[in-house]
């Protein structure tokens, strides 16, 4: 009986130090900042008009915790929401938690000026686009081109092929046929002048001609030819917000 109790015993002792030793240094558990977005994903703000941001709330474990925001212009890099210049704003809000770990979540701003095609082209526009003569556009209403006035009277067009790479492949802003500096000679006559721009990361140089404002259709109308050998026929059709 004496040896069945001291083997017992000696058994016991062995799984509990097994034990220490297999939850040695295990860590504890952590609450990841969790984001609820307050608002829209996607809001447009006519220029000059009041933006109010609705913020976000970020919780660690279910207590709310604070957070950082920054904003940044897409085409002319601001650093903060100015209604009076237009552009896309991305506004991301970030926080950490009390173990160091960080998460983000982002909501887009687009700030935009609605012209009437007969004495201002300025918009925001979905993009229809025709590569080297197909016989039908390889992308369709493309969300979105921008058209904005500038302080000395010309304009801008936030990418020269209609968004063909950025937007219709996927490729990102990098890939934007920029920058597009449009002066209206004569916008109901559809006089323009364009000088040659560059198609982002690929390089070259493009030209645009035959730019047409259509008042009727609401529609921007042009022709890039680009020196890597393709030709892009867009239509920008405006979006009234």
């Amino acid at each position: 009986m004496k040896k069945i109790i001291i083997t017992l015993f000696f058994l016991s002792t062995f799984l509990i130090s097994c034990e220490k030793e297999s939850t040695g240094g295990v860590s504890r558990v952590t609450n990841y900042p969790e984001f609820t977005l307050l608002g829209d994903d996607v809001i447009y703000v006519n220029k000059g008009n009041e933006y109010i941001d609705p913020g976000v709330i970020v919780t660690e474990g279910g207590v709310e915790i604070p957070y950082e925001t920054t904003i940044t212009g897409t085409f002319r890099g601001g650093t903060t929401l100015d209604t009076n210049v237009v552009d896309v704003y991305q506004i991301v809000y970030s926080a950490t938690n009390q173990d160091g770990f960080s998460g983000s979540i982002a909501r887009t701003v687009y700030v935009i000026e609605n012209g009437d095609l007969t004495t201002n082209i300025s918009g925001l526009y979905t993009s229809t686009v025709v590569r080297n003569g197909s016989s039908s556009a390889q992308y369709t209403n493309m969300e979105y081109i921008l058209v904005w006035k500038k302080d000395n009277g010309t304009y801008e067009m936030s990418d020269g092929i209609g968004g063909y790479y950025a937007i219709g492949r996927g490729y990102g802003n990098a890939y934007t046929a920029r920058p597009v500096i449009i002066t209206a000679n004569d916008i109901p006559s559809n006089s323009f002048t364009i000088p040659a721009f560059t198609v982002g990361t690929f390089g070259g140089v493009a030209s645009m001609s035959g730019l047409t404002a259509n008042s009727v259709n609401n529609t921007l109308s042009y022709t890039t030819i680009w020196d890597a050998g393709y030709t892009f026929v867009v239509t920008l059709t405006k979006v009234n917000i």
